[in-house]
């Protein structure tokens, strides 16, 4: 009866945390309350990194592949984008700033309802170049955050926080052309995101404001890294778990060391 009893128990368990686990997945997102314009550059930045991010879950859907659960992700990640631009519209106060989020919005619109919608092959090319259209408007305004900020934090926040775009956009074509997405521009956006990535990991590990964390993180970011430079030598597919894991586990770190440059404005 002991055994019986201990083993309900664990059950019960394992269904509480399963609801558990469900329920932060569906959650409502919170407003964010931003208190400085170095916060704006990091959130700005999130910007970009979720619109490399929704593709690369786009084509995860679209292959079948439920590795890292990506339709709940793909959810979040729209209720997040939505959140962060109304708490950057209601944060800046700058009139240029102001017209890039609208310029945000206006094109983030439109887009919603496509990546909720049943992923196809025929609606991914147009789809990735409106989110490469929403990119670019999400770096523009980005940039002005920065320059707002008059900091070099907020210059560094924004290279480092443009990391975790990169890792996610590398992952996001390799995983198209893993789907059999065909692309004519694709080892042209692959070699330029891969020496952004690089030219700026150098930038940041010679940064002035790095503490032992910080680098002991890029470190961590580089050996990550050494998997996408490996996949860009080569002409085999990879596995997209694979993809999906390594480009998870650079942008967990890049995020690390984006909210320890934002922590750095507060000392």
């Amino acid at each position: 009866m002991k055994d019986k009893g201990e083993s309900m128990i664990v059950q019960t368990k394992k269904i509480l945390m399963g609801i558990s686990i469900v329920g932060v997945l569906f959650m409502p997102v919170l407003a964010i309350e931003i208190n400085s314009a170095t916060q704006a550059v990091d959130i700005a930045g999130k910007q970009r990194m979720f619109t490399q991010r929704m593709l690369k879950d786009y084509a995860m859907i679209g292959m079948n592949n439920t590795f890292g659960k990506p339709d709940l992700d793909l959810k979040k990640i729209v209720d997040d984008f939505n959140t962060h631009l109304k708490s950057l519209l209601k944060y800046t106060k700058n009139d240029e700033t102001k017209q890039s989020l609208k310029k945000v919005e206006t094109l983030w619109k439109p887009l919603k309802k496509t990546l909720l919608e049943v992923p196809t092959k025929e609606k991914v090319g147009k789809l990735q170049e409106n989110l490469e259209l929403l990119l670019k408007a999400a770096d523009s305004t980005t940039k002005l955050f920065a320059k707002e900020s008059g900091k070099e934090s907020g210059q560094i926040v924004n290279v480092s926080g443009r990391q975790r775009m990169l890792s996610q956009r590398m992952a996001s074509l390799y995983m198209l052309r893993v789907w059999g997405v065909e692309d004519p521009q694709f080892k042209i956006k692959l070699d330029g995101a891969m020496k952004l990535f690089k030219d700026s990991l150098l930038e940041l590990e010679n940064a002035k404001l790095n503490t032992e964390e910080i680098s002991a993180l890029l470190v961590k970011v580089k050996r990550s890294f050494m998997f996408f430079e490996m996949m860009g030598k080569s002409n085999s597919k990879f596995i997209p778990t694979l993809i999906y894991k390594k480009s998870n586990d650079m942008l967990k770190n890049m995020n690390n060391v984006t909210q320890k440059y934002v922590a750095l404005e507060s000392k």
